[in-house]
């Protein structure tokens, strides 16, 4: 167990051992939840494996690789707010 402080900006860092023991990296997106009173912070790919296959996909998407499918769609997505 560790102390880490919350900034003003209600910002926290995590302790350098915590975060290479659970293999979290610069740059890394997570989920931040609470459960039960507690802070969980979960890597974002774990969701999305528990998701994978909930999902039917679109038949545009079919064959594409995750990165293809997130630009295209942010690019899509930022066109049409326009």
């Amino acid at each position: 167990m560790q102390i880490a402080t919350i900034t003003s900006k209600n910002q926290l860092t995590l302790p350098v051992d915590i975060v290479r023991k659970i293999g979290l990296k610069v740059g890394q997106k997570v989920i931040v939840s609470e459960e039960g009173g507690k802070v969980v912070i979960t890597p974002a790919e774990d969701l999305v494996e528990e998701l994978a296959g909930s999902l039917k996909m679109p038949k545009k998407w079919k064959g594409r690789s995750m990165e293809e499918i997130i630009e295209k769609s942010k690019r899509e997505y930022f066109s049409e707010s326009k």
